[in-house]
């Protein structure tokens, strides 16, 4: 049997732990890097993944480690049916409070990473036709985020550099669709941090502040992981072919458009 295969960045965090999960139950060989090699190795091991589909240490914000990780996937002989980029931090604060250096982090983390796996896998030729590339966004890539402008900065480029490269290769007559998923607020250890983050900003308890975002959310509540998984299982599938250059939102309301 064939068997797919899907590359998952930041495969070790909550979202994209959930969508390694979902795609393992489908059917999928999953392939996952991660910064954290305790925390990806609990994920690999659950899911009994072999040795060769781990990347731990992987820093796709780093040019190095992405010629690395490449180059040991043709070694490897892996080519992809899907790939995901989920690998992302949160960041922000009083603008005037951000570093050169935080900003630029943020940015490297969240936007130039997706621009370096999406190119290396077209150009390597990584992705099998039929295949499809789905970047994590999130609603703060649609709207202004308080708090949040290199957050919601680096999203708003994923979500233009998504549309870009879908209508690019729609172009081309390459058989290859390219959407961006945009999440609003999951419930993560993200979420926990950023929670903690708006709470010393405006001196509130941080309960006080899950329960302000959670009313504006028209359902009332956050977003499970396994909600992002499912979409993104959907446009992956046969039936999702005709989506391509796409910023799709799973949000609870918060944002629709």
């Amino acid at each position: 049997m064939n068997t797919k295969r899907i590359l998952i960045t930041g495969g070790s965090g909550g979202t994209g732990a959930a969508i390694a999960s979902a795609f393992s139950a489908a059917g999928y060989q999953c392939v996952l890097t991660g910064r954290d090699p305790v925390r990806l190795q609990a994920v690999c091991d659950t899911l009994n993944l072999p040795a060769e589909c781990s990347f731990a240490d992987t820093d796709l914000s780093n040019t190095g480690d992405v010629d690395r990780f490449i180059t040991a996937c043709m070694q490897k002989e892996m080519t992809f049916d899907v790939v995901i980029n989920c690998a992302g931090k949160e960041g922000g604060g009083r603008t005037e409070d951000i570093s050169y250096d935080g900003w630029e982090d943020i940015l490297r983390t969240n936007l130039s990473s997706v621009f370096y796996i999406v190119k290396n896998v077209l150009d390597k030729k990584l992705v099998n036709a039929g295949g499809t590339i789905i970047n994590i966004a999130s609603t703060g890539g649609k709207q202004g985020v308080v708090y949040g402008a290199p957050y919601s900065a680096s999203k708003h480029g994923v979500v233009g550099f998504s549309k870009s490269v879908g209508l690019e290769l729609a172009r081309r007559n390459m058989d290859i669709t390219v959407n961006a998923v945009c999440p609003g607020f999951v419930e993560t250890g993200m979420a926990e941090r950023v929670r903690e983050n708006y709470a010393r900003l405006q001196g509130i308890p941080a309960d006080d502040v899950k329960k302000g975002i959670e009313n504006r959310i028209p359902l009332g509540r956050y977003i499970r992981p396994e909600e992002v998984a499912a979409l993104c299982l959907f446009l992956a599938s046969d039936g999702a072919r005709g989506i391509t250059a796409q910023a799709i939102n799973v949000c609870g309301g918060l944002g629709n458009y």
